[in-house]
């Protein structure tokens, strides 16, 4: 069961946040997680976001970009060049844009939930 004293994940996830007190800084480059909470000394090793935040990214900037290049296409019929620069910038911006605040909701909802590495029991 979730701790409903803890802060909002997504808050915190959203602003780079420490899951447990919202308060200490969870980033220490643009997607590099620092060891541990500066405020409340929360160790970090639990956090694997692993590929879930690019999974996420991909879908969502994919069916963003193919929608409104489809659009413009039958709407307007630019140039190809124009299709290239256009839907490029926007697929880099969006991804990279997408890809800290995204990191750190996995990583707040992780540790709000409790979830760790599956296990057989014995």
């Amino acid at each position: 069961m979730a701790d409903s004293s803890l802060p909002s994940p997504y808050a915190t996830g959203l602003r780079g946040r420490c899951p447990r007190c919202g308060k200490g800084h969870l980033f220490q480059g643009f997607l590099t997680l620092r060891p541990r909470c500066e405020v409340c000394g929360l160790d970090y090793a639990f956090a694997d976001s692993a590929d879930g935040p690019a999974f996420f990214i991909m879908s969502i900037v994919g069916v963003l970009v193919v929608g409104l290049a489809l659009w413009a296409e039958f709407a307007y019929e630019p140039p190809i060049w124009l299709h290239l620069v256009l839907w490029s910038f926007l697929a880099i911006a969006l991804s990279l844009g997408l890809a800290r605040p995204t990191k750190g909701v996995m990583v707040a909802l992780q540790y709000f939930h409790k979830a760790e590495e599956g296990r057989f029991e014995r």
